[in-house]
C-alpha cells in the first residue's frame, strides 16, 4: 500500500519548452508578452517505446493577456487547463488554475526597462486512477501467473478526489533593446501542500517544488541573437538541472517578422538520501545522474509560434526504451491590439 502511494505522489508534470508553456513555470510570467493576448497548447509524450499505448501523455492550453495599468505599469490574468495520464491504470490528473501578476516598471527609458513581477495562481486539481485495471502482489501467484479476481487486501477510499493547489512567483527583468535582454525569476508551486493519498488512513504530502529560472538575449550579428537559459527545479528529495542555449535567426522583414531557432538542453538531476530515524543515511538512491539531452526547434511568424523538441534519453533507462525518449509539440498564438507603449518584456 505505502509503495504504491508513493509512486503515484510523486508525479509533477513536465515540459522541455519551458518558455512555450510559460504559465506552467511561474505565474509571475502571465501576462508578460509584447502583444495583449496569448495562447498556448503543449503536447508531450514519454516512454511510448515501453509503455505502448500506454505512454505518459500530457497536455496544456492556456490563456493569457495584460491590462495596462497607468502609463507604464501591467496587470496580467490568465487561465490554463493541463491533464496527464499514464499507466494502464491511466493515474493522472487534471487541474483547472487562474493565474494574476502586476508588473511595475522599477527603472529605465522608453525602448530600455526595468521591470519587477509577481505573481500567484490558484487551481482545482482532479486525480484519479482506473481501479479495475490496478495490479498487486498479492495477485501472483509466484510463477509468472497472474489472477485479477483474487483479493488484493488493500482498501482505497477513494479513486477519484479533489485538492486545491496555490503556487506564487516572482520576475525581474531588464529589457536593454529589442534584441538584448536578461531576466531571472522563482516560484514556489503546492504552497499548500495537499494531500494526494487515494487511502483514507494515509496523509501523502505533496511537496512543495522549487523552480529558479534564468536567461538572456545577447545580438550577435543584425539577424542572429543567442539565447542561454537555465531551469531549476527542487520538489522533496529531488533536483532537477536543465541548462541550454538556442539560436534565434531573423529571417523575415519589419512588416513580416519571422524567426527560426534551435537550440540544445542538457537534463540532470539528483536524489538526496533519506535520513533513517537515527539520523543515518537510507539508501534513498542519492547521487548525480545525466537524464537526457533536449534538442528543440521553433519558428515564429507573424503572431504563431510553433515549437517541436525530442528528449533523449542518456540515463540507464534507455536500455528499456531503445533510447527513445519523448517527444514534444507547442503552439502560441499571439493577439495583439493598437496598443504604442514601451518596450515591455523579453522575447522569450
Amino acid at each position: 500500500m505505502s509503495a504504491f502511494s508513493f509512486q503515484l505522489a510523486a508525479q509533477d508534470i513536465h515540459f522541455s519548452q519551458f518558455y512555450m508553456s510559460p504559465l506552467n513555470l511561474n505565474p509571475a510570467l502571465t501576462g508578460v508578452n509584447n502583444c495583449k493576448t496569448r495562447l498556448v497548447a503543449n503536447y508531450r509524450n514519454q516512454w511510448a517505446s515501453v509503455l505502448g499505448s500506454n505512454a505518459y501523455n500530457t497536455y496544456s492550453v492556456s490563456y493569457d493577456q495584460k491590462v495596462a495599468v497607468g502609463r507604464e505599469d501591467y496587470f496580467g490574468i490568465g487561465g490554463s487547463l493541463w491533464g496527464d495520464s499514464a499507466g494502464e491504470s491511466r493515474f493522472g490528473s487534471t487541474q483547472g488554475r487562474l493565474s494574476f501578476s502586476y508588473s511595475k516598471k522599477i527603472g529605465g527609458y522608453r525602448k530600455s526597462a526595468k521591470y519587477l513581477v509577481v505573481g500567484a495562481d490558484a487551481g482545482i486539481t482532479q486525480r484519479k486512477v482506473r481501479s479495475g485495471d490496478l495490479r498487486w502482489g498479492t495477485q501472483h501467484d509466484g510463477n509468472g501467473g497472474f489472477d485479477g479476481t483474487l483479493n488484493t487486501g488493500e482498501t482505497i477510499s477513494d479513486f477519484d478526489f479533489l485538492y486545491a493547489d496555490v503556487s506564487a512567483g516572482i520576475l525581474f527583468f531588464n529589457v536593454i533593446d529589442d534584441r538584448n535582454n536578461w531576466y531571472a525569476g522563482l516560484a514556489i508551486s503546492h504552497l499548500n501542500q495537499p494531500n494526494v493519498s487515494f487511502f483514507a488512513d494515509e496523509d501523502v504530502t505533496l511537496y512543495s517544488k522549487n523552480t529558479f529560472h534564468a536567461g538572456a538575449q545577447f545580438e550577435i550579428s543584425r539577424d542572429i541573437s543567442l539565447l542561454p537559459a537555465v531551469v531549476l527545479f527542487f520538489q522533496g528529495q529531488q533536483r532537477e538541472y536543465n541548462l541550454g542555449t538556442s539560436l534565434r535567426f531573423d529571417i523575415g522583414t519589419r512588416s513580416n517578422p519571422q524567426s527560426w531557432q534551435v537550440g540544445a538542453w542538457f537534463r540532470a538531476g539528483t536524489q538526496q538520501n533519506d535520513r533513517n530515524d537515527d539520523g543515518t543515511l537510507g539508501d534513498g538512491g542519492g547521487g548525480f545522474h545525466a537524464d537526457a539531452f533536449i534538442l528543440s526547434t521553433r519558428f515564429n511568424y507573424d503572431k504563431f509560434g510553433i515549437g517541436f523538441s525530442y528528449d533523449s534519453t542518456i540515463s540507464d533507462l534507455r536500455t528499456g526504451g531503445n533510447a527513445v525518449g519523448s517527444f514534444e509539440f507547442s503552439l502560441n498564438y499571439f493577439i495583439c491590439g493598437p496598443e504604442k507603449r514601451a518596450v515591455y518584456c523579453p522575447r522569450f
